[in-house]
């Protein structure tokens, strides 16, 4: 694990209870980072800030909807003044709109109210956060680091409409990394196969695991993979901006 000297620095992290937000939670904490964890309003992410939090680490709770657009701002505003600035922003937060994952070309059980939902989280949901953000990161010289998806450029694994708005990510990632240019680079990661409560749906553990075997490196990758690719970008990658980086075990060589 690379480690950076974040003492002093300060993320907020969107859907980050849990899943790839959790494990980049947990990597700029271990580099000395305080963390404002956003999260819908629930025990699961009470828990994980009072873990994390018992364990020394300078962490706090920003729970909000970032599909909502009274409470997101808000939200930023808030994790901002706990932070007292802020350097990073991982937009991270985002739905699949189901319970299970489902086919790409089953399109036609996608009625307009499945399409606003996903449209609503996984692409206004990170417009939102990052135009409360942009004149805190201006101040600080800071980072913004979106979680897309493979999906976003090969499609299938999801239905079409997540895979359109994880594209649309990759879209709005080039123009605010022109936009917010000089002061402020934004990058995106683009996540694979994730080992995750969420794919374990598909039918079990066996069944996440088996849908890793296609990947050259031989498995599905962890959220501390994908946490320490958002710490990279964040925090190492100081002439990388616009960019996408393809983290999947090789799955779209």
């Amino acid at each position: 694990m690379a480690t950076y000297d974040l003492k002093g620095k300060r993320a907020l992290i969107t859907g980050g209870a849990s899943g790839i937000g959790l494990g980049a939670v947990q990597a700029f904490l271990r580099c000395g980072a305080s963390v404002a964890v956003n999260d819908l309003a629930d025990d699961r992410l009470t828990a994980v800030v009072d873990e994390l939090a018992s364990a020394g680490h300078a962490v706090v709770a920003a729970p909000g909807d970032v599909g909502n657009p009274e409470q997101a701002p808000a939200m930023v505003a808030q994790a901002i003044a706990a932070l007292g600035g802020l350097d990073y922003l991982v937009n991270n937060a985002g739905t699949p709109g189901t319970a299970r994952p489902i086919a790409t070309d089953d399109f036609e059980r996608q009625d307009e109210d499945f399409w606003q939902l996903l449209v609503n989280v996984n692409l206004v949901g990170p417009h939102r956060c990052t135009r409360a953000a942009a004149e805190a990161l201006r101040a600080t010289g800071g980072a913004i680091v979106n979680t897309t998806s493979i999906a976003a450029f090969r499609g299938g694994g999801s239905s079409a409409v997540y895979c359109a708005t994880k594209a649309g990510l990759v879209s709005l990632t080039r123009e605010w990394a022109r936009a917010l240019a000089p002061q402020v680079r934004v990058n995106a990661i683009a996540p694979g196969l994730v080992d995750s409560d969420w794919m374990c749906r598909f039918d079990g553990q066996d069944d996440a695991v088996r849908m890793g075997q296609p990947v050259p490196l031989g498995r599905t990758g962890t959220p501390t993979d994908y946490g320490e690719a958002i710490l990279f970008l964040a925090a190492g990658a100081a002439y990388v901006t616009g960019q996408t980086l393809n983290v999947d075990g090789g799955l779209t060589t």
